[in-house]
């Protein structure tokens, strides 16, 4: 049994091909696998074909901006495999993102 700390919207994950794939009908969030982060430094990484999900606390996306220069509501980019099929964009127009909690 998992419990899910993430939830992801736009798209939904696929167990089956390891990768993004498009919402079912009606669905807007549904449970991310658990996802291991291990450090690296990032010139040794390779993603492969992935989209830089973007990561938020919550579901309204905004926040007020930090040092940083992005949202307090803002976590973290993760790549995530995708199939070959769909180009990033594909992905950006669907507004697909993770998020750490929903909405009540």
């Amino acid at each position: 049994m998992y419990v899910y700390g993430l939830f992801v919207e736009g798209c939904r994950w696929d167990e089956r091909k390891e990768a993004l794939d498009e919402s079912a009908p009606k669905v807007l969030f549904t449970p991310m696998k658990p996802i291991w982060i291990l450090p690296a430094k990032a010139d040794e990484l390779e993603p492969g074909h992935s989209y830089k999900c973007p990561v938020y606390k919550t579901a309204m996306r905004k926040g007020t901006l930090s040092t940083t220069g992005h949202s307090t509501n803002f976590v973290l980019y993760l790549s995530l495999p995708m199939q070959k099929k769909h180009p990033t964009r594909h992905w950006v127009k669907r507004g697909v993102a993770m998020l750490t909690s929903l909405s009540d």
